[in-house]
């Protein structure tokens, strides 16, 4: 499941993989206990979500990305349609993740 999310190591690389369609990015950190928490859960809604686009975003590896979004604190979920944000979610909550890919999914 964890390789249906691609790791984004760019901002390039980041212009081009969200531009189109329904995307989820996980903002997180090495450091970040609650990002390490809630990793499993994201790597299974991956799994089970075959027209979401899953990525993950180390924003001490790729700071002009989180920067992009004004990503202040770990872990951030921004959500994405066709390159624009129309949601995001901030903490390691389960509940309100799967509860935002749901409202994706509906989107």
């Amino acid at each position: 499941m964890a390789d249906k999310i691609v790791h984004i190591a760019s901002l390039e690389q980041h212009n081009q993989l969200t531009k189109e369609g329904l995307v989820i990015i996980d903002f997180h950190a090495s450091w970040c206990g609650p990002c390490h928490m809630i990793a499993p859960t994201y790597e299974t809604l991956a799994g089970e979500n075959e027209n979401i686009k899953f990525f993950k975003v180390d924003v001490d590896n790729v700071p002009d990305v989180a920067q992009h979004y004004k990503i202040t604190a770990m872990p951030t979920f921004v959500i994405l349609k066709d390159g624009e944000k129309i949601d995001e979610m901030k903490g390691a909550n389960q509940g309100g993740l799967t509860g935002l890919i749901q409202k994706l999914k509906n989107a």
